[in-house]
């Protein structure tokens, strides 16, 4: 046994107990099976080290030595969570039923959290900078793309964790001024000569991209072709008297400014507000895009860390019914397939609900719609 556990550290395998299923992790699982393809002049280096360290090491695990993934069962653990800014609400309630669970089937053992909210565009390059994040919950799978990119998250996340690692999901809203003055009912009044439309940019803010999509997709997912949905959204950017940098700003803009008279927001940060007693007046069209917010662990920090086992845990932890239970009340819409049925009545249907992957994913989005000269550049330069 002990020669197998020096055999499977060389490789990168990982024997953790999953808190939900109490078997191999899904999340070590496929990393494994990636790593494993290592040339086979490894696997031999491999095992004449595991034969010569067994030959002179102590055939028990000394006390106090960890045997599932780098945490002695007696001390706390610290865990950084960094996550957006709007996602605070459900975190703070959710963190304290993970944690007291943990507790409970760990022999005592506390975790620590270490928590960062802030925009899903600066979050990320906060972490390729050096914020040493654990678990990373960003606002589009297109930022955590950045970090796997940076080399500390492992190709194949998505793979790793219920859902494509989509934790929860939202859609565009359109909030309006009180009594909706401008009668705006749909996207198809944002191009109006007399409705001023507030987004930010989606070159500076990555929640801004899904408003850009939305709005493209409001017409290329119903029937138009690209002409069609270029000519539309052009004209409703030729409303926007501004483009803040990211979507707070654009919600400072609207409200404290005045500015406009429609701001493109999302239904989770609508039904937050309306939760902290503010009634804001809003639409939620009924060709809308699925607002995709993933989850995955920081790989380089958590074995740095020795946090994998508590980390992967703390991810599987959000699928349960019981936090996705907190993300619904404050207005995400859940995936667990269980709380979708019990909320369903709070969050209208969407007749054509559309995905990234109608576009062809990030990858093919970032290159036509945001990179430098793409489609984004194009209407900007014609506005």
């Amino acid at each position: 046994m002990y020669l197998w556990q020096r055999f499977t550290r060389f490789f990168g395998l990982r024997r953790l107990k999953s808190p939900v299923a109490g078997s191999l992790s899904p999340l070590t699982l496929g990393r494994s099976l990636r790593l494993l393809k290592r040339p086979i002049s490894l696997f031999l280096v491999g095992i004449g080290l595991s034969l010569a360290i067994a030959s002179c090491s102590p055939s028990s695990t000394t006390e106090g030595e960890s045997t599932s993934g780098g945490e002695a069962a007696s001390g706390p653990v610290e865990l950084t969570l960094v996550s957006y800014a709007v996602t605070q609400a459900a975190y703070e309630q959710i963190i304290p039923l993970f944690t007291e669970q943990w507790k409970a089937e760990h022999d005592g053992q506390e975790v620590i959290f270490d928590q960062s909210y802030g925009g899903s565009g600066s979050q990320t390059r906060a972490v390729i900078d050096g914020l040493e994040a654990d678990v990373v919950a960003l606002a589009l799978a297109l930022d955590t793309k950045k970090i796997e990119e940076a080399g500390l998250i492992e190709s194949g996340w998505e793979e790793e964790a219920p859902n494509g690692s989509i934790v929860h999901t939202s859609v565009a809203a359109l909030v309006t001024r009180d009594g909706n003055p401008k009668a705006v009912q749909g996207w198809q009044d944002l191009t109006k000569e007399d409705v001023a439309v507030i987004t930010a940019n989606p070159k500076t803010s990555g929640g801004a991209r899904w408003n850009f999509l939305a709005l493209w997709g409001a017409i290329n997912q119903t029937g138009g072709d690209d002409a069609a949905a270029l000519d539309y959204v052009t004209q409703v950017y030729g409303n926007a008297p501004v483009l803040p940098k990211d979507a707070r700003e654009a919600t400072d803009v609207f409200f404290k400014q005045g500015q406009g008279d429609v701001l493109i927001n999302y239904e989770n940060e609508v039904l937050l507000a309306k939760l902290n007693g503010e009634e804001l007046p809003y639409v939620i069209p009924d060709v809308n895009i699925s607002i995709d917010n993933p989850i995955t662990v920081v790989d380089a920090n958590v074995d740095k860390h020795g946090t994998r086992e508590v980390a992967e845990a703390f991810v599987q932890f959000l699928f349960t019914p019981e936090a996705q239970r907190e993300f619904a009340k404050v207005g995400f819409r859940p995936v667990e397939e269980s709380v979708k049925a019990e909320v369903a009545n709070d969050y209208p249907e969407i007749k054509t609900l559309f995905t990234v992957d109608d576009f062809g994913g990030w990858d093919e989005i970032q290159a036509k719609f945001f990179d430098d000269g793409a489609v984004f550049d194009q209407i900007q330069a014609g506005a």
